[in-house]
């Protein structure tokens, strides 16, 4: 069943669980150009200025030009402000070609200017690589929220937020609360939203991911006090279709600083 189809099974089983069924109040603005693939990478690195010096000059000189003439981005690119693992640096690379995703690494050895100016990063010595680890995740836009929306380039942080469900029917369960009116009601509360991705791969599935975009640390805890204080978020949280039991397990929450050439 694909979530088109399971978007309308939900609003007849919302229905009946006396949930509005205005799809159009929540969503955001639809896509022109069908759901959107986001690839995130996450990159452990090495302690010491030099090591943050060389990654920033390979996201910035040879991996996000590559991109572009690969036809992906808006491509983002944040530093891990606050949360654990730092020193740590989130690249977000948004597509519309799955299998592009999928096969970046395969194809960027085949530009020669990527693979020119990516050297000293790409190509570091055993002994002394820049990284630790990166990981993964490979998640498409949700039906409501199908593609990337770049918040404005005044100064900003961003959350990156990960719902991780104890079964598969409450990670659909938590999928139909942001459809059932969250979206909305993030924006009211005065928080931006970049993404929203439902996890294909990765670690601890069945998950989610999803960003916001706030002015700084005071924003968003405003902005979130806004959310939580929301009178159609107490009734959506309280409706016993998602209250009966956890539709959540754990929750991820991690704030970055965008780079000053990240493009989102």
């Amino acid at each position: 069943m694909n979530r088109r189809d399971w978007l309308k099974g939900t609003a007849t089983l919302a229905a009946a669980a006396g949930i509005s069924t205005k799809l159009a109040e929540a969503q955001a603005p639809a896509a022109k150009g069908g759901r959107s693939y986001f690839l995130l990478r996450r990159y452990k690195l090495q302690s010491g200025p030099t090591f943050g010096a060389a990654a920033n000059k390979y996201f910035s000189e040879a991996l996000i030009p590559a991109l572009t003439r690969m036809g992906l981005g808006p491509v983002g690119v944040f530093n891990l402000s606050y949360g654990d693992g730092t020193p740590t640096m989130f690249v977000l690379i948004p597509g519309s070609d799955l299998t592009a995703l999928a096969m970046l690494d395969l194809n960027l050895v085949k530009d020669p200017a990527f693979v020119a100016a990516a050297a000293p990063f790409w190509a570091a010595p055993a002994i002394a690589p820049p990284f630790l680890t990166v990981t993964s995740t490979v998640s498409i836009g949700f039906e409501g929220f199908p593609q990337l929306v770049v918040p404005a380039k005044d100064p900003h942080i961003v959350q990156i937020r990960t719902y991780v469900s104890p079964t598969y029917a409450a990670h659909e369960r938590k999928m139909e609360m942001f459809h059932q009116g969250e979206f909305r009601i993030f924006a009211e509360a005065g928080a931006k939203s970049v993404f929203y991705g439902d996890n294909l791969i990765g670690p601890d599935l069945p998950s989610l991911t999803y960003m916001l975009a706030h002015k700084d640390l005071a924003a968003m805890d405003q902005n979130w006090k806004n959310f939580t204080t929301h009178p159609d978020w107490k009734k959506l949280s309280t409706n016993p279709r998602y209250a009966s039991e956890p539709t959540v397990s754990r929750v991820d929450n991690l704030v970055l600083t965008p780079t000053a050439y990240s493009q989102v």
